[in-house]
């Protein structure tokens, strides 16, 4: 029996392309194996816990690691952050949700007439990298005031807006109509408002970003504990792509190291939490979608570092899952998630290391956790230990 989980999210660590891969156009994507072919990771805590012993890691072994190890699946045809943290919670999407190559002008002129801005016009309107479309069409849209509109391979509508041209409320309620339509056939899995400041050549964006998330369309493992008034806390953007629902407590951090410091806190502290869901965001936002591979091997290394001052912080009933929600490969020409495998690493609460293969759907973490709190049989996934 568990007496808390804390399960870490590195986002975007993948550990292979998965056999659909190229439909998504991710051929070749390998996370974790590519980046250390150009950069050698240095991560003794992780490859002790069992991080290269996992099929196709292409990553140092060791004789026996101290956790139990493998590698998942996502079920829900998708690589995006919000489908790959429902179905670790047990909620698999069928049909995942819309991506597009540009949103339809009929719905973008709704939108614009809905917001009742002075903005009648907006700009881009295709995939593209956040930093790059900034650079492209910043100026136009200072001189003009159009918002930005871009996505990518994922499902998301993005609006891009100089903090001093669209001012923070005004970009908030153009994401905020933008979610009401973007339901029914336009389902897109979340909003994002993307301000940026400074002037040609050196725009910046800023730590203002808003997610604008769907409520989940069943329920997740965190309603299931809610309900049964169990405690749960989510650190970095959880409560986002949960929208609130399930998360009892939330610690909004931004970053690797304060969200890396507040799990340690929160597993340190005399209050229960009976789930710890913490995201580290870092690997994904500022070295996956922007190609920097360098930038990716000293995170993964920061984040080594830590995992001694996260496991003595364990409780003897505690378990600690380290998991991942899709790739985020920044050594190929795309600035997208890869559809990949994600490492499972599982440590504590009495649990005995042993290779778990490769498992059928991440909702096999949902499936283990209720099992292990007593409740009986999840409906989707399959108890992995206890």
């Amino acid at each position: 029996m568990f007496n808390r989980v804390c399960i870490i999210v590195l986002d975007g660590v993948g550990i292979g392309e998965l056999p659909d891969a190229a439909d998504f156009g991710d051929t070749g994507a390998h996370t974790l194996g590519n980046i250390h072919k150009l950069h050698p990771l240095h991560l003794p805590n992780l490859y002790a816990m069992g991080l290269g012993n996992i099929e196709n890691s292409r990553l140092p072994s060791v004789s026996a690691p101290n956790a139990s190890h493998g590698r998942m699946a996502q079920l829900t045809r998708a690589k995006d952050t919000t489908s790959g943290h429902w179905e670790m919670m047990g909620l698999i999407m069928n049909p995942p949700f819309k991506t597009f190559e540009k949103f339809p002008e009929t719905m973008l002129r709704d939108w614009l007439n809905r917001a009742n801005l002075p903005h009648q016009k907006w700009l881009g309107n295709h995939p593209a990298s956040g930093t790059a479309i900034i650079d492209q069409l910043g100026a136009e849209h200072m001189q003009t005031g159009a918002p930005i509109v871009y996505t990518s391979a994922d499902s998301v509508f993005q609006i891009a807006a100089h903090e001093e041209i669209i001012p923070l409320p005004d970009l908030y309620k153009l994401c905020e109509t933008a979610r009401e339509l973007l339901v029914g056939d336009l389902f897109v899995g979340r909003v994002i408002a993307r301000p940026f400041v400074g002037e040609l050549g050196a725009f910046s964006r800023t730590k203002n970003r808003r997610d604008y998330a769907i409520p989940p369309v069943g329920d997740t493992l965190l309603d299931i504990l809610e309900a049964r008034g169990m405690s749960t806390l989510g650190i970095g953007k959880i409560d986002d792509i949960f929208c609130n629902r399930g998360v009892t407590h939330t610690n909004h951090t931004t970053n690797n190291a304060d969200s890396i410091r507040a799990t340690i806190d929160a597993l340190e502290s005399d209050q229960t939490n009976a789930l710890i869901f913490t995201n580290l965001i870092d690997f994904d936002m500022h070295y996956g979608h922007r190609n920097d591979p360098k930038g990716f091997a000293a995170a993964l290394e920061s984040f080594d570092a830590a995992l001694p001052q996260i496991t003595a912080a364990l409780r003897p009933h505690d378990l600690l899952i380290i998991t991942s929600d899709h790739g985020c490969d920044p050594t190929t020409p795309s600035t997208d998630h890869s559809r990949e495998y994600v490492p499972l690493l599982m440590y504590g609460a009495g649990t005995k290391p042993r290779n778990l293969g490769t498992r059928a759907t991440f909702a096999d973490i949902a499936a283990t956790i209720y099992s292990g709190f007593g409740l009986g049989e999840f409906p989707t996934g399959k108890t992995i230990c206890c």
